[in-house]
C-alpha cells in the first residue's frame, strides 16, 4: 500500500514539473493583492464555462457516433487507402521543436514609483487622447453646420477627455448598468466620481465623441472610424511594450453581455439590443494572459480585407490565424487552437514558417482535409480510459485519445511517442499524450483567465458597431496594462488586485486627488 502510496506522489510530481516545464505563471488576475509562490496545477475538469477551451466529451461523441454511421467519413477525409499514399502511418517517430531563444515578459522596466495611469498610457498614450480631442471637436463643428447651433456645447479639452474616459472606465469596476447611473440618486450612483463633471456636459462628449471624424477616400469601408486607434493599439501589444513566451493560443475570448445584466432586462429592452455584428480574435500569450494581438472580423458589410465576403468558416478561419500570427515566422513559437481553427494544410503552412501547432480537432467544427478516416470514427470496440493511439505524416501526429468519450487532436509541436497525465480531482492520474496535457494546461488556464478578465470589461454599451469595438479594445489595454503592473516593481510597493487597480485607475484618470483605491 505503502509502495502505490508512493508510486501515485512520484506520477503527481513529475506532472508537476512538466506543467512548470510549460511556462505556466502564477494567476495574473489573482483577487488578493498577494503573488502566489507555486505555479498553478489545472485539471481538464476545470471550472471554466468556455466551450472551446475545455476537454468536454459530449458533442465529439455524438459526431464520432454519427461518423460511424457514414461509411464516407467527415467532408475532406481519405481512404485508408489514400492516406497510406499521401504519407500518413502508425509508425512513430520522434520530433523536436527548435528551441525558443527569447525570454518572454515586459520589454522596458517601469519604475516603482509608476502609477496606474502610467501602464495605461503604455496602450492609449497622450497623443491619442488629444486625437480624440481634436477630432470630437471638429465632429462636433461640423455636424452643428449641418444640423443647427448646439448653445449648451463648447470644444473638449484633454483632461475632459480623460475624465470621459475615466467615467466610462468606471463602469467595468462598479458594474452599474448604465453609465449615466453615476449621476442618480439610485443603488448604482457614484457620487464620489459625480461631482468631478456634471451629467448634461458628459452627454455633450458622448454625443459628438469620436476618433476620426470624417470619411476619408483610402479608409471608406468597416471599421474606418477607428482603424488609425486598433493599429496604434496593435504596435503597444505587440513587441514594444511586452515579448510573450513560447506558448500562445489563438481563440475568440469571452466578451457575451453579463449574465446576471441580461436576466434584470424587459424583453422591450431585449429586442432593442442589438446582436453584435462583429467577433473578436486575440492571440494570447498563456504563460501571462498577455493578449499580443487583437482582430476583429465584421459579420457584416465589406471589412477593409475582404474577409467579409467568405461565407466559408474553414477558410475564414485560417485566414483569421494568419492575419493573427503574421509577425511569428522564424520564432519557433507553439501555437494552440481550437476546433474552428485546427487543420492539416494550416498547421503544416505555419511549419514552413516555424511555426508550430497543437490543436483539438472536431469532426463538426474542424476542417479534416487530408486527414485519415480511420482516425476520425469511434472504434466499435470499447475503450479504457486514457487510451491513445496516433497517425503520422512527416511531423504531424494525429492523435485519438479516450476519456468518457474520444478527443482528437492534430500536432506537430510534440512528439506523440511522449506521454503525459492527466490529473483528476476524483479521478485520480489519467495517461494521456504529452500533447494532449500541455493542450489542458495551458488552454485551462486561458479559460480561467477569461472567466476572470470577462468580469471587467466595460459596461458601457453604444449601439453603434465601431464604439462597441473601441470600448471593447480599451478594456483589453487596461487588462494588459494590470498584467504589466503585477510583472513590475511596482507591484511590489503596493499591490493593488485587478479590481483596485481598475478603481485606481478611474481616479487617476479624472485627476482626482485622493488616488488610493478603496478596501
Amino acid at each position: 500500500m505503502a509502495e502505490c502510496g508512493r508510486n501515485a506522489l512520484s506520477v503527481l510530481e513529475a506532472a508537476r514539473s512538466r506543467y512548470e516545464s510549460l511556462q505556466i505563471s502564477d494567476d495574473v488576475f489573482g483577487e488578493s493583492g498577494d503573488d502566489s509562490s507555486d505555479n498553478p496545477f489545472y485539471s481538464t475538469s476545470g471550472d471554466s464555462n468556455s466551450d472551446n477551451c475545455c476537454l468536454e466529451a459530449g458533442d465529439e461523441q455524438r459526431a464520432g457516433e454519427i461518423g460511424n454511421s457514414q461509411s464516407g467519413g467527415p467532408p475532406g477525409s481519405v481512404s485508408k487507402t489514400q492516406a497510406e499514399e499521401d504519407g500518413w502511418s502508425d509508425t512513430l517517430q520522434d520530433i523536436t521543436v527548435p528551441s525558443y531563444n527569447d525570454t518572454y515578459g515586459p520589454t522596458q522596466r517601469m519604475p516603482a514609483t509608476a502609477t496606474c495611469m502610467d501602464f495605461f498610457q503604455l496602450f492609449v498614450p497622450d497623443n491619442a487622447i488629444q486625437n480624440m480631442v481634436s477630432q470630437t471637436n471638429m465632429y462636433a463643428k461640423k455636424y452643428q453646420e449641418r444640423f443647427g447651433s448646439d448653445e449648451g456645447w463648447r470644444n473638449v479639452t484633454p483632461a475632459e477627455m480623460r475624465a470621459f474616459l475615466g467615467f466610462v472606465t468606471s463602469t467595468s469596476v462598479h458594474r452599474c448598468e448604465s453609465v449615466l447611473s453615476i449621476w442618480s440618486g439610485g443603488f448604482f450612483s457614484n457620487r464620489s466620481i459625480a461631482l468631478k463633471m456634471s451629467q448634461a456636459r458628459f452627454e455633450k462628449i458622448l454625443k459628438y465623441f469620436h476618433i476620426v471624424a470624417f470619411r476619408s477616400s483610402h479608409g471608406s469601408q468597416g471599421l474606418y472610424k477607428i482603424q488609425p486607434f486598433l493599429d496604434s493599439l496593435q504596435q503597444s501589444f505587440g513587441y514594444n511594450t511586452f515579448r510573450p513566451s513560447q506558448t500562445q493560443v489563438l481563440h475568440e475570448p469571452l466578451i457575451d453581455e453579463d449574465p446576471v445584466f441580461i436576466t434584470t432586462c424587459t424583453e422591450r429592452e431585449l429586442r432593442k439590443r442589438k446582436k453584435r455584428k462583429f467577433s473578436l480574435w486575440v492571440r494570447q500569450c498563456t504563460s501571462t494572459g498577455f493578449i499580443c494581438q487583437i482582430y476583429v472580423h465584421l459579420k457584416e458589410g465589406q471589412g477593409s480585407d475582404g474577409l467579409a465576403t467568405l461565407k466559408n468558416k474553414p477558410q475564414l478561419h485560417s485566414t483569421v490565424a494568419k492575419q493573427l500570427c503574421q509577425n511569428l515566422s522564424g520564432r519557433n513559437t507553439i501555437i494552440f487552437t481550437g476546433p474552428s481553427i485546427t487543420s492539416l494544410n494550416l498547421f503544416q503552412e505555419f511549419e514552413k514558417q516555424e511555426i508550430y501547432c497543437c490543436g483539438l480537432l472536431s469532426t463538426r467544427k474542424s476542417d479534416c482535409t487530408g486527414l485519415p478516416q480511420s482516425m476520425l470514427v469511434n472504434p466499435e470496440s470499447p475503450q479504457q480510459r486514457g487510451q491513445s493511439c496516433a497517425m503520422m505524416k512527416g511531423n504531424t501526429s494525429l492523435i485519438s485519445w479516450y476519456n468518457k468519450g474520444h478527443f482528437r487532436f492534430l500536432t506537430n509541436a510534440y512528439s506523440p511517442t511522449k506521454e503525459g497525465v492527466i490529473i483528476k480531482r476524483k479521478s485520480g492520474e489519467i495517461p494521456c499524450p504529452l500533447a494532449v496535457e500541455a493542450f489542458a494546461a495551458h488552454l485551462s488556464y486561458i479559460c480561467k483567465y477569461d472567466d476572470k478578465y470577462s468580469k471587467y470589461f466595460i459596461f458601457h454599451k453604444p449601439n453603434k458597431t465601431w464604439q462597441q469595438v473601441f470600448w471593447l479594445t480599451i478594456s483589453i489595454a487596461i487588462n494588459n496594462a494590470y498584467i504589466l503592473y503585477k510583472m513590475s516593481d511596482a507591484y511590489h510597493v503596493k499591490r493593488y488586485s485587478r479590481a483596485q487597480f481598475g478603481e485606481r485607475l478611474v481616479k487617476e484618470l479624472l485627476d482626482l486627488d485622493d488616488c488610493s483605491p478603496s478596501q
